[in-house]
Formats: C-alpha cells, sequence, structure tokens
C-alpha cells in the first residue's frame, strides 16, 4: 500500500513526495480510516513507529478552513522537544494548506506565548502544565476544539500531569473526537480511557514489547560501574561507524558525570541534554547532534520520548532501566526508516534482575558480547556495590531485680529532717558548746 491508496487530498500528497515518503507505516495504514470515521482511538504503538503522521494525516485530511481565531485542534505531549517536533511534523506537511500552527512549553517566559495564542490559530501543540496555565489566564478559549489528541500519555501520566489532564479535559468541549497515543496500555491509562473516552477503536501496531526488527541488539555483561565507564571510552574511541550515538543514563547527576568524563576524551563532541538543563541549551544541543557536530548525546529517560533524530547510528544504555518499557524507548531511537541500528546495554550483577524483566517483557534474550581482552576490570566500588557487613542483633536480657527498694536516693545526715522538738537550753548547747541562761527580767 502507498499513500495514494489512501484518502488523501493532493496537497497532503504533495507533501509527501517532497518528504519523500511513498509508503505508510503499519500504524498510519490502521489507524487512517478510523480515525477519518470520527470515532475515538486508542492508539498502542512503540516509539519510532510513526505514529505522529499516523494522527496528523487524518486530522489533517479533515481540516476545514475557518474564520474562527480560535483552535479546532489541540495536541497535548509531554515535553517541550516533542512540542517544536510535532509543530515541525505539521508545517512539513502543509506548505500547500492554510494552516496555522504553534507550540506552548514551560520552562520560558509565559507573556509571549499569551499574546500569540490570541492571533489566528488552527493547530495548538502544548504541554500540559502551561497549557492549562495560559486557559485559566484567560488569553486562550478552547471552546472551538474539534480533535484532541494526547500523545505519550503514558509518559504524561508517570511524570505527573494526571491533574492538569483531567482538568484541561474537563474544559473542553463535550462534542470532540478524541485520540490517544501511548507505548505501552497501564491502568493509569485505562482509567482514563474509561471516563473521558467514548467507546474508542483499539488500534494496535506491533506490542509494547516487541524488540525492533531493524535493530541489533547485544549485551556486556561487567563486574561493577567503573568497569563500565573503562568499556564505554573503549566501545566508542574504537567504534568509526558510531558517527551519531544516543548514550542513554538514568539520572540526571549520571549524565553530568559521564559528560565530564567524556567531554576530556573527545573535546567537543559531546552534548548533554536533561529536565535540569535551560530550554536553549537542550534545543542548541540537539541541533548540533542531528547536524554531526556532537558524535555523542547523552540523555536521560523523559527527553527519550521527546527526540526524534535521524540516522541515530547507535543506541547505548549505560545502566539498566527499571521499567522495562523504557529499554523499548531507549533503542527505539535507532534502527527508524527501514535503517539499521544498533542498540548496545551495558549491565552489572546488581542489574540482573532489571535485565530479566526487560527480556521477559520482549520474549527475546539479547545475546551477550564478550568483553575486549584489554578492558581495565575496576576494583574501585560504588557505595551500593560494597558488600554489606550485617551485625547480628543479639538481644542481652537485663537481670532480675530481687530486692526493689526505694525509688529515691537516701538523704544525707545534715538533710535529714525529724519532728523532734529541740529546746532552748539543747540550742544553747549546740551553738555555744555550754548551757546559757536566759537572764531575769528587770522590774
Amino acid at each position: 500500500m502507498t499513500f495514494r491508496d489512501l484518502n488523501l487530498n493532493t496537497p497532503l500528497l504533495n507533501a509527501l513526495d517532497e518528504l519523500g515518503l511513498s509508503k505508510p507505516t503499519t500504524i498510519q495504514q490502521r489507524a487512517f480510516s478510523v480515525i477519518m470515521s470520527g470515532q475515538d482511538v486508542c492508539g498502542i504503538a512503540q516509539t519510532g513507529t510513526g505514529k505522529t503522521f499516523a494522527f496528523l494525516l487524518p486530522v489533517l485530511r479533515q481540516f476545514k478552513f475557518s474564520k474562527e481565531k480560535y483552535p479546532q485542534v489541540l495536541i497535548l505531549v509531554p515535553t517541550r522537544e516533542l512540542v517544536v517536533q510535532v509543530v515541525e511534523s505539521v508545517k512539513k506537511l502543509t506548505p500547500y494548506m492554510s494552516v496555522e500552527v504553534m507550540g506552548i512549553y514551560g520552562g520560558v517566559n509565559m507573556n509571549p506565548q499569551m499574546a500569540a495564542v490570541q492571533n489566528k490559530l488552527d493547530v495548538l501543540v502544548a504541554t500540559p502544565g502551561r497549557l492549562y496555565d495560559v486557559i485559566l489566564s484567560g488569553a486562550l478559549k478552547v471552546k472551538s476544539i474539534k480533535k484532541l489528541i494526547i500523545d505519550e500519555v503514558d509518559e504524561m501520566l508517570n511524570l505527573g500531569f494526571r491533574t492538569q489532564l483531567r482538568n484541561i479535559m474537563d474544559l473542553l468541549p463535550p462534542k470532540r473526537q478524541n485520540l490517544m497515543f501511548s507505548a505501552t496500555m497501564t491502568e493509569e491509562v485505562e482509567a482514563m480511557i474509561n471516563t473521558h473516552f467514548d467507546n474508542p477503536v483499539r488500534i494496535e501496531a506491533a506490542p509494547a514489547g516487541t524488540p525492533l526488527e531493524n535493530i541489533d541488539q547485544i549485551v556486556y555483561r561487567v563486574p561493577n560501574f567503573n568497569t563500565k565507564v573503562n568499556l564505554l571510552e573503549l566501545l566508542i574511541s574504537r567504534d568509526d561507524s558510531m558517527t551519531k550515538t544516543l548514550i542513554f543514563a538514568g539520572t540526571k547527576q549520571l549524565a553530568d558525570d559521564l559528560y565530564e568524563q567524556l567531554q576530556e576524551r573527545f573535546p567537543e563532541k559531546v552534548g548533554v541534554i536533561h529536565s535540569n538543563k535551560e530550554q536553549n541549551h537542550r534545543f542548541n544541543t540537539v541541533n548540533q547532534f542531528q547536524s554531526g557536530q556532537y558524535r555523542f548525546l547523552i540523555a536521560t529517560d523523559i527527553i527519550a520520548r521527546g527526540l526524534d533524530i535521524a540516522e541515530v547510528t547507535h543506541v547505548i544504555n549505560f545502566d539498566t532501566p527499571d521499567v522495562p518499557e523504557n529499554y523499548i524507548h531507549r533503542i527505539g531511537r535507532t534502527g527508524r526508516a527501514d535503517k539499521k541500528g544498533i542498540a548496545i546495554l551495558l549491565t552489572k550483577e546488581l542489574e540482573a534482575e532489571q535485565l530479566e524483566n526487560i527480556e521477559a517483557l520482549m520474549d527475546y534474550r539479547i545475546p551477550v558480547a564478550t568483553l575486549p581482552e584489554d578492558l581495565v576490570i575496576s576494583d574501585v566500588l560504588t557505595e551500593d556495590e560494597k558488600p554489606k557487613v550485617h551485625m547480628r542483633n543479639t538481644l542481652v536480657k537485663a537481670p532480675k531485680r530481687t530486692e526493689a527498694g526505694p525509688a529515691f536516693h537516701q538523704k544525707l545526715a545534715k538533710n535529714m529532717k525529724t519532728n523532734k522538738k529541740i529546746s532552748h537550753k539543747e540550742k544553747m548547747m549546740l551553738k555555744y558548746g555550754k548551757p546559757k541562761k536566759r537572764k531575769a527580767r528587770r522590774k
């Protein structure tokens, strides 16, 4: 099947021709007619399967020009990078259409965004938090929304956007078409569908745990963290085919630490992005990686959902993700557009359980690669790798009390008080050492 077999109009077909796209992906083919029918849709598709065009093509095919200045289509995504990329995708598909599109996201001044949304707008792409703030400010009216698209909804819920999503959907017109795309179907996603969607049609393109066919996966088993660092440096310094390599780290601190180490070895060839970096830094770093100035880009899992970078040659997982689905999202950054990709996983003994969970999800055992002979095996352990000494807690019984005495100390003799009445004669004896008689009163 080609795009010309779908019910697309000439402006969209011309745009696809200019992009060099002729055949729809599985999710694009399955979703098109269902979305065109006007039904609510729940699409389950992995990262990298073309689901952005899967919802944009039918939505733009049904788009009708309106003099109304308020947006007709609202697209919610979890990250700032994804806002920018979805806006770019809309622009790529509409060079021959009159469609006004813009994106809004947090981390930047809200005032210019509030001013911009008051202009003529057809398609709005936004992150939930910033969108809700702009709506509450009164700058944006959502009464004309006819189609709501929520992309990467499982990641939105993981990031804590549950309340904002619920509040936004309560503000939208009840008569609308809802489209939701997710890589995984969790209980929270099910609950949202049951509450806000009207009998959605489920479309599934490659179950969440299926390893992508265009990706060759290998795993290196190493004893500890510092040996991982040695292996990473060895791999990327010897393999010239790693021209555009994504390195995933589980935490922001780990990403920064790896950047400092690799920057010394590969100056001006390494970039790092995570949620603590300023927005301009994130955009510039991605652009430099995209252009080829950076060979290596270190990123965290949250950023993984928002990266749509062409021709990534390798994905290196420096750590083994605790959530098995995150591994799928990571490796989905390579092996795109019918090109082969390579995914490398570095795992240590303490991460054996995570590796088992990943392989169980995929129903696939990742081939184990042999460690290089000249790899330096470090004997320096991190705090979590050091063996724990467990002290036996033996309770010593207190001896039984044979006699229970008073609950106070014995007073000193000088502090002892008695009720004995002392005569004047005795007082004088104590004071002067001899009896002393009172003088007789004179008459």
